[in-house]
């Protein structure tokens, strides 16, 4: 987001000829700043601290990097990695198909499941790339809006109200961003039965993104690759582990022909995966207990002075609390700012060093952001939120 941006609307209404009007076949959503704009205080941001390239260098495994040959990878991704996610979810590597990230893994599935006249239902508010993929791949897609006021908790009802047999693909993510909210496995296999009565041709697909994310000594959540085969789960390495330039991901596809029809896909858009970025990240999932430990650590911590301050704040702000990963939702109540104040609230992050995550990059409202704790130094997390109550004061005056 540029200092100077309007952020209350969802699309940027612009292109390279002026005319007004954005005519790109994916949707503009301003989170692409993210990748531009990093202000003293960024809150916006939903991964833990950035790894660096020393410390991956010197995890064991890697002695011999030096004489990586690279050429083509293979075209369901490395036996090496593979391996690592088959481990780290309980199933056969042979079920895993590497990707440039999770949002490709969806991008890849919606254009291979879906044909004209198909169509998806997608929980949101959810990671603009996981609704503006399906759009850009031609696809109808029907929003399931889950809510503030019920903690952003699976709605089954609202969901089963958008199902068709035209559905070929339901999405969701689970930790949700931006909420950090996790679907139970209760819960889904309730949304595996609307699916056999309502939508039986339909695949679940589950971004895992967060799902080791966890805060001190909680354990994750199972992952749910091998519940079903009808679920489609979506990882990467870039969250939990903090190694989102590896842009390495992955896909777990029990049905052995969706997972040879996506691996065809995948060759025709990409051909394959780095070599280099997925060594590494085979290394990093190898290692991994020790890495998320310190991170879970850092996290824990985190989300207590988080805590803390929207415990003081409590007139003011609203939360839900997450479940696990970086960030969770945050509202400005609407006894405090009305819609002059919260437009005045946006615009005085930059005099105050600070960057949020507005909600209507999600689908949400302007009263609405995502706030990551896990981002900054620990040193510097107490000064942003003191920003933050500042730009709030700025806001009411």
């Amino acid at each position: 987001m540029t200092d100077s941006a309007n952020v209350s609307a969802f699309l940027r209404p612009i292109d390279a000829g002026g005319s007004g009007e954005w005519g790109g076949k994916f949707p503009y959503n301003d989170i692409i700043s993210l990748l531009d704009v990093n202000r003293p205080f960024n809150l916006a941001e939903s991964t833990s601290q950035d790894l660096t390239f020393g410390e991956l260098l010197d995890l064991p495994g890697l002695e011999n990097i030096r004489n990586l040959k690279l050429g083509y990878g293979k075209s369901a991704g490395s036996a090496e990695l593979r391996e690592e996610v088959g481990a780290a979810n309980g199933i056969s590597p042979d079920w895993v198909l590497t990707t440039q990230g999770t949002a490709l893994g969806l991008f890849l599935l919606a254009i291979e499941v879906c044909r004209p006249g198909d169509e998806t239902v997608l929980a949101t508010p959810c990671f603009p790339p996981s609704r503006d993929c399906l759009l850009g791949a031609g696809v109808t897609v029907h929003e399931a809006k889950l809510s503030f006021e019920s903690g952003y908790r699976v709605d089954l009802d609202a969901i089963g109200a958008l199902l068709t047999p035209k559905t070929k693909l339901v999405s969701i993510a689970s930790p949700q961003n931006p909420s950090g909210v996790q679907m139970s496995r209760g819960e889904a296999k309730e949304l595996l039965a609307l699916l056999d009565e309502q939508a039986p041709n339909a695949y679940l697909f589950i971004d895992e993104t967060y799902r080791e994310a966890t805060y001190g000594d909680a354990a994750p959540l199972e992952s749910f690759a091998g519940l079903d085969p009808r679920i489609v789960t979506g990882a990467s390495v870039s969250k939990a582990l903090g190694a989102p330039g590896l842009r390495t991901g992955w896909l777990t596809v029990a049905d052995r022909d969706l997972r040879d029809r996506l691996t065809v896909a995948k060759m025709n858009i990409v051909i394959s995966g780095s070599v280099l970025d997925e060594t590494l990240a085979a290394a990093l999932l190898r290692n991994r207990e020790g890495v998320l430990a310190a991170r879970r650590s850092l996290l824990a911590d985190g989300l207590e002075e988080l805590a803390a301050w929207c415990s003081s704040e409590k007139d003011r702000i609203e939360w839900v609390e997450p479940d696990a990963g970086a960030l969770c939702c945050l509202r400005l109540r609407a006894t405090s700012f009305d819609d002059a104040a919260v437009a005045r609230f946006w615009n005085s992050l930059p005099q105050h060093d600070l960057q949020l995550a507005p909600g209507s990059w999600f689908g949400e409202s302007d009263h609405a952001f995502r706030l990551g704790f896990g981002y900054l130094p620990p040193a510097r997390l107490g000064p942003a939120l003191k920003a933050l109550s500042s730009a709030m004061d700025t806001a009411s005056k």
